[in-house]
């Protein structure tokens, strides 16, 4: 095993950092192990060991948006129900989990 002499500094936020420190810990991993292995499968995947994309459909976010796009959202919904545009929600909840390996 070689000897661990470089090191890295990173900015992360706090929670973020808390959460997956109690993580590894129940694992019984060092944060300095886990970023190590992290380092490691980048190198044997030529790259992140994880798909990194965007979301085809990503949620619209209504907090920010006006009245008028508010109502035209809900507009194009009922519009999209009354045409027969709808999915149960056995299939919503069956690409979730697909999605999300749950």
């Amino acid at each position: 095993m070689s000897v661990k002499s470089s090191n890295v500094y990173a900015r992360i936020e706090p929670e973020v950092k808390e959460q997956a420190e109690s993580i590894l810990s129940a694992l019984g991993i060092p944060a300095s192990n886990a970023i190590n292995m992290f380092y490691k499968q980048i190198i044997l995947q030529n790259g992140l060991p994880f798909e990194v994309k965007l979301s085809v459909s990503a949620p619209i976010d209504m907090k920010n948006s006006s009245d008028q796009k508010m109502n035209e959202e809900l507009v194009k919904g009922y519009t999209d129900m009354k045409t027969g545009k709808t999915k149960s929600a056995e299939k919503c909840f069956n690409k979730i989990r697909k999605d999300y390996g749950l």
